[in-house]
C-alpha cells in the first residue's frame, strides 16, 4: 500500500524506532515516562518535560512557550520540520505573512505548508494530549524516511495541550478515583467527574467557543502566536461520547456562505486519506454529521476564515472513558485505542497536505489576495461614529487588534447609504469626519465581514451553537454597514484624553460619568480606595456640562488631600477621566444632597456556586468579577448555601442552575425575610425562571395561547419520524439576537440609550410583571438576527427580559438573559454591573 502503514497500537511504532534512537539520545516516549502511552493519564508538567526533552536532542525541533495559564502552567507549542526549513524558518514566517498581505513584500519562494496541529482544547478529553507526545515523537525521529519526507514539505507546529488547567482537573480526578487496574464498568466511579468536570477552563469557560473573542487569556496569548504564523491547515483533537466511534472532515452543513469551494474540496481529501486507514484496520468512523462550520468561535471555524483549512476530529471516549469502558457492543475501549486513532488522524493529515503542498499555499495567496481586492460580503464598509460611545469603540478596537483586522479613519464627511444596525432601517447614511472606518476589503476581509455582517445567512437550522454574534449588537454601539467604500487614513483616529485635574486643587465634588463598563470598572476602583460615592438618579448640568443619570459623584466634604489622591489614583488606574467642579450646586437638575442622589454603599456580593448551578453561568460571573470588573465577590458552594448567613451580603447572585434541593419552601422563605430586611437577589436565566411562580416572587411564565391547547386534529399527530429534530426546532431559539426596549429613567439602566441587543437562547418567555418594574422588554418583531423557530418568535412577543420587583427595603432582580453570554456580550456587562451597583440603594438596609 503506497504511503505510510498504520498498526492499531502506539507500542508498535514504538518498538521499531527505540534501537535507532538510542544513539541519538532521543527517548520515546514510554522511556522517558516510564510507562507505554495508553496505561495512564500524563499530567501536564510531564508532557512539558518531554517536549523539552525532545527540542533538546532533535535539531529539527525547537519548542516555543507562547504563555500561562491563570493557574501558572505553561502554554507551549513544538515546531517540527526539515533540517532545511528549520535553518530558515524566520523567512518561511514572514514569507506566509507575505503571502497573506499582512506584511509588505513578496515572499522569495514558494515554501512549505504550515499545519498546526492544537489538542486538548476541552480538558477532559485526554486523550488528545497523549496522542500529541506519540506524534511529536514520530515527527522527531530523524531515521524515518516517512515523516522527514513529509517535513521537507511541511512546517509542523503542535499544541499538546491548550487547556492545562482542565486537563489537570480531569488527570487529578482520574488518578485520585482508579485502582490498580481500571474498572471498565461504566457505573464505575471513575468514569463520573464530579462538578464541574474538566471540559472548562480555570473560569469555567469553553475555551473552543472564545477563539473570536479573546475573552480567555489562554486564547489572547495563542491567537498572537497564530497571527504570527497564520497556519494552512489548523485541526482541533476532540472527544465525544463513548460509543460515537470516530469523526473527522468533511463537515456537517451548515456551512457558512464564505468557506471557499477549495476549503469543501480539501476537508473531502483529508477525509478521504483518513477512511483509507480507518478502513484498513477495521475501525468505525462518521462524516458530514454534527458538527457544522458556522459559529465563527471553533478551532475549525476561526481558522477557516482566516484562509486556513480548519477540522474538528472527534473520538470517542471524553471524560467517562477513563483508561478503559465496556461500550454499548460490549467491547472496551481503551485509552491505548483512542490514541492509536487520533495518532492516525495526525499524520495522515500531514501526509495530505505534504502531497498537495503547492496547491495549498497557492489556494492560501488567492483567499488573501481576493480578499483584499474586493468586500467578501455586500457591504464595502463598516463605520462606526465616536460620539458618545469613545469607550465601547476603543473597546472594540483593543478586540480588533487581537484578531488582527484593520481598521482607520474617515478623512471627509461623505454621504452613502447602507444598514443601521441601532434601527434596522435601510437608507441614507452620513459619515463624518474622524469616524472609525473598518473596510470590507483588506486581507482579513472574510473575517471582518463574518463578524460584521448584519445577519449571516443560514443555509441550515440546525446548527451546533449560537446563530448570531455580529460585533455591532454585541458593543451595543451605534453603527452602519454601507454600500460603497469610503476615504480612510491611517493611523485611527484616538479620542482626546481629559486633563487630568490639578493635583494641587482642592474641588467641591469629582463627576465620573455613567455611560459604559468601563465607568463601572472605576466605580470598583473607587470603592476599593475608600471612596464614599453619591450617584445621581436624574441627569443634571454642572459646570457647563451634561451629565446622565447615574453620575458618580464624590463630594470632598471635609476630606484632606488623601481624598483627592484616591479619587485620581482610581482615574489612572483604570483610564476613566473624572471631572472637578467648585460646587455641589448644579445649574440645573438636582444638587449633590438631595434624596435623588442616593449614598452607594459598597456592596458585600455573593455568589452561588456548585453542583445546583450551571457551571458555564458561574463561570461568566466568577471571571466577570475576578477579571472584568476586579471587585470582590465571594463564591459560596451550593451544598453550604443553606447554613449561610445571609446577613453578611447586600447582595447574592443567583447563576442559571437547577435549584430545586437547594431552595426549599423554608429557604426561599429566609430569602424573602432578608429581601425584606434590605437584601437584593439577582436572578438570572434559569435562576429567574426558577422563582417564577413561588410564593413571594410575582415573576410569571407566559402560559400556551389557547390555539395551542385545543384538542389536535388526529391527522396532526401523524409525525415523519425522519423529520423529528426538525419539528422540534420550531419551539427552539438557538442563540438569536432581539432587539429590546430599555426603561433608562431605571437604575438597572442607567447608562443605556433606549434600544438593547440581548442574545437569546431559552424558548420559555415570562409575562411582564404586575408588580414591579418592567426595565427590558421584547415586543413583536423583534428578531434580528440569527435563527429562532416560528412558534419560538412568537412565544417572545411582549415579554420581560430584565426586571425588578420591592419586597420590603429589599430588591430582587430578575435577568431572563444573561447580560455577559460567554464573556464576550460586551453589551451587557454594565447593566450587570448596575444590578450590583445602583439598583435598591436609594433605601437603607436594616442590617
Amino acid at each position: 500500500m503506497p504511503g505510510i502503514v498504520f498498526h492499531t497500537l502506539w507500542i508498535v511504532f514504538a518498538a521499531l524506532w527505540v534501537a535507532p534512537n538510542l544513539y541519538a539520545q532521543l527517548l520515546s516516549p514510554q522511556e522517558f515516562l516510564g510507562y507505554a502511552l495508553g496505561e495512564d493519564f500524563t499530567p501536564h508538567h510531564r508532557v512539558t518535560a518531554y517536549f523539552e526533552h525532545v527540542a533538546s536532542e532533535v535539531a529539527h525541533v525547537t519548542l516555543e512557550q507562547y504563555g500561562a495559564t491563570t493557574e501558572g502552567r505553561p502554554l507551549l507549542y513544538a515546531i517540527v520540520s526539515s533540517a532545511t526549513n528549520m535553518g530558515r524558518l524566520e523567512i518561511i514566517r514572514k514569507g506566509n505573512l507575505q503571502r497573506a498581505r499582512l506584511l509588505p513584500g513578496t515572499p522569495e519562494s514558494e515554501g512549505p505548508a504550515l499545519v498546526w496541529l492544537s489538542y486538548n482544547v476541552h480538558g477532559n478529553e485526554s486523550v488528545s494530549t497523549e496522542a500529541a507526545l506519540a506524534t511529536l515523537y514520530a515527527l522527531a525521529d530523524s531515521t524515518d524516511m516517512r515523516s522527514q519526507a513529509w517535513l521537507e514539505d511541511v512546517v509542523v507546529i503542535l499544541d499538546p495541550c491548550i487547556n492545562p488547567d482542565g486537563r489537570e482537573r480531569y488527570v487529578q480526578f482520574y488518578r485520585s478515583t482508579r485502582g490498580q487496574t481500571f474498572d471498565p464498568l461504566p457505573e464505575a466511579r471513575e468514569h463520573a467527574e464530579p462538578w464541574p468536570g474538566g471540559r472548562t477552563n480555570h473560569y469555567y469557560f469553553d475555551l473552543n467557543r472564545d477563539w473570536a473573542w479573546g475573552t480567555q487569556s489562554e486564547t489572547r496569548q495563542r491567537l498572537v502566536h497564530y497571527n504570527r504564523w497564520m497556519p494552512h491547515v489548523h485541526v482541533d483533537f476532540h472527544e465525544q461520547g463513548v460509543n460515537e466511534p470516530y469523526y473527522f472532515a468533511p463537515a456537517a452543513e451548515p456551512y457558512h456562505v464564505y468557506i471557499t469551494p477549495w476549503q469543501h474540496e480539501f476537508q473531502r481529501l483529508i477525509g478521504k486519506n483518513h477512511a483509507r486507514y480507518f478502513d484498513t484496520n477495521g475501525w468505525l468512523f462518521f462524516t458530514r454529521q454534527v458538527f457544522d462550520l458556522f459559529y465563527p468561535g471553533y478551532g475549525d471555524t476561526w481558522p477557516m476564515f482566516n484562509g486556513a483549512v480548519g477540522m474538528t476530529y472527534e473520538q470517542g471516549g471524553s471524560g467517562r472513558a477513563g483508561l478503559g469502558i465496556i461500550t454499548a457492543e460490549g467491547d472496551t475501549l481503551t485509552l491505548r485505542d483512542r490514541i492509536d486513532h487520533h495518532f492516525t488522524t495526525s499524520l495522515s493529515t500531514i501526509e495530505v497536505v505534504a502531497r498537495n503542498r503547492i496547491q495549498i499555499t497557492h489556494e492560501f495567496a488567492d483567499y488573501f489576495a481576493r480578499a483584499s481586492a474586493s468586500p467578501t460580503g455586500t457591504h464595502a464598509a463598516y463605520v462606526i461614529p465616536w460620539a458618545d460611545q469613545v469607550d465601547q469603540v476603543s473597546t472594540l478596537q483593543r478586540h480588533l487588534d487581537l484578531l488582527g483586522i484593520r481598521y482607520a479613519t474617515a478623512t471627509q464627511q461623505t454621504h452613502t447609504s447602507g444598514f443601521a444596525y441601532r434601527t434596522g432601517a435601510t437608507g441614507p447614511v452620513t459619515v463624518s469626519q474622524g469616524d472609525m472606518v473598518v473596510p470590507a476589503a483588506q486581507p482579513k476581509g472574510v473575517l471582518t465581514s463574518v463578524l460584521f455582517e448584519p445577519e449571516a445567512e443560514l443555509r441550515d437550522s440546525l446548527s451546533y451553537d449560537i446563530t448570531a454574534w455580529t460585533l455591532p449588537y454585541v458593543y451595543g454601539i451605534e453603527a452602519y454597514a454601507v454600500d460603497t467604500a469610503i476615504d480612510i487614513n491611517t493611523p485611527a483616529y484616538n479620542p482626546p484624553v481629559a486633563d487630568e485635574p490639578d493635583e494641587a486643587h482642592r474641588p467641591a465634588a469629582y463627576l465620573a460619568e455613567w455611560k459604559s463598563f468601563e465607568d463601572a470598572q472605576l466605580l470598583a476602583r473607587l470603592l476599593h480606595h475608600g471612596v464614599k460615592v453619591r450617584f445621581s438618579e436624574r441627569p443634571f448640568t454642572a459646570a457647563g456640562k451634561s451629565y446622565g443619570a447615574g453620575t458618580l459623584i464624590m463630594t470632598r466634604g471635609g476630606a484632606g488631600k488623601e481624598f483627592d489622591e484616591a479619587v485620581r489614583a482610581a482615574s489612572r488606574a483604570v483610564g476613566q477621566p473624572v471631572d472637578a467642579v467648585e460646587s455641589t450646586m448644579v445649574t440645573e437638575g438636582v444638587d449633590f444632597g438631595s434624596s435623588d442622589v442616593p449614598y452607594l454603599r459598597r456592596p458585600r456580593v455573593a455568589v452561588i456556586a456548585g453542583p445546583a448551578v450551571s457551571a458555564y453561568s458561574l463561570g461568566e460571573l466568577w471571571h466577570f468579577f475576578d477579571e472584568q470588573l476586579q471587585y470582590p465577590a465571594t463564591l459560596i458552594g451550593s451544598d453550604s448555601f443553606a447554613h449561610l448567613h445571609l446577613y453578611r451580603y447586600d447582595v447574592v447572585i443567583l447563576p442559571s442552575g437547577n435549584y430545586g434541593e437547594v431552595l426549599t419552601e423554608s429557604r426561599l422563605g429566609e430569602i424573602r425575610e432578608w429581601i425584606r430586611a434590605g437584601g437584593r437577589l439577582i436572578a438570572i436565566e434559569g435562576a429567574a425562571r426558577f422563582l417564577a411562580g413561588k410564593e413571594g416572587f410575582s415573576l410569571t411564565k407566559f402560559e400556551k395561547k389557547d390555539e395551542d391547547k385545543k384538542e389536535k386534529e388526529p391527522e396532526s399527530l401523524l409525525k415523519r419520524y425522519a423529520d423529528r429534530d426538525r419539528t422540534a426546532i420550531s419551539e427552539e431559539v438557538s442563540g438569536a439576537i432581539f432587539r429590546a426596549s430599555l426603561d433608562v429613567t431605571h437604575p438597572l439602566a442607567f447608562g443605556y440609550n433606549e434600544v438593547y441587543f440581548t442574545l437569546k437562547r431559552a424558548n420559555e418567555a415570562h409575562t411582564w410583571l404586575a408588580e414591579g418594574w418592567n426595565v427590558g422588554v421584547v415586543h413583536k418583531n423583534s428578531l434580528v438576527s440569527g435563527f429562532a423557530g416560528s412558534k419560538a418568535e412568537v412565544a417572545q412577543e411582549n415579554s420581560l427580559l430584565f426586571g425588578t420587583e420591592s419586597l420590603g427595603r429589599g430588591e430582587v432582580i430578575y435577568l431572563l438573559d444573561s447580560p455577559i453570554f460567554r464573556g464576550f456580550w460586551y453589551g451587557g456587562r454594565l447593566l450587570l454591573a448596575n444590578a450590583v451597583f445602583l439598583v435598591g440603594q436609594r433605601i437603607v438596609a436594616s442590617f
